[in-house]
């Protein structure tokens, strides 16, 4: 009985240099794939910090570089320290790089993906929050990492088409929700 073809009719192939030769120096098995990166897992919190000017809502976020150098637009987050909670966290990382000093107000969200660097497999959390301002001036210049190279702000009904990543225009469609439900919320 013939051996079938696979689904598109066409022979499987296997690359020759995969091969393994086998105990007689003929025939043989693929080699297996190579080593799979180490996997790290990281923790990360941040949000958006609102506040009412009579023009409407506004919300403070950074501009910052990516890898391949482009600039985006995105919510200010970054890594929990010591003991912290990701609601202790966010407060920390959204002074620190926009300048705000913010109170959390609700839970906006969690983001969870993965990302390769050069020598592993990064499975990342962060945690958003909805926070109300308590003052501050806009202003990146105290990132320790100067990570964020500028720090502005921008009307809530715009973030979604500003912010660079579709998980964080999510969130912000989120927040907007949540602030029509609640407008009490930010003051």
């Amino acid at each position: 009985m013939p051996v079938p073809l696979p689904p598109g009719g066409h022979p499987l192939k296997v690359d020759p240099a995969r091969l393994h030769p086998g105990p007689d120096g003929h025939g043989g098995t693929v080699a297996p794939p190579a080593p799979s990166l180490p996997i790290v897992e990281e923790t990360s919190a941040g949000g958006l910090v609102v506040e009412r000017t009579r023009d409407g809502l506004r919300a403070a976020v950074i501009v910052r570089r990516n890898r391949g150098g482009r600039l985006e637009w995105c919510l200010p987050k970054g890594h929990l320290e010591g003991s912290e909670t990701p609601a202790e966290a966010a407060v920390r990382e959204i002074r620190e790089e926009t300048g705000i000093r913010g109170t959390i107000r609700a839970e906006l969200g969690v983001i969870d993906y993965w990302f390769t660097g050069e020598d592993r497999r990064v499975h990342k959390v962060v945690h958003h929050f909805l926070l109300r301002s308590e003052g501050g001036v806009i202003s990146a210049d105290g990132d320790p990492d100067r990570e964020a190279e500028d720090a502005l702000w921008v009307a809530v009904d715009e973030l979604p088409q500003r912010l660079s990543y579709p998980n964080e225009q999510h969130l912000a469609v989120t927040a907007q929700q949540v602030l029509a439900r609640n407008p009490g919320l930010v003051g």
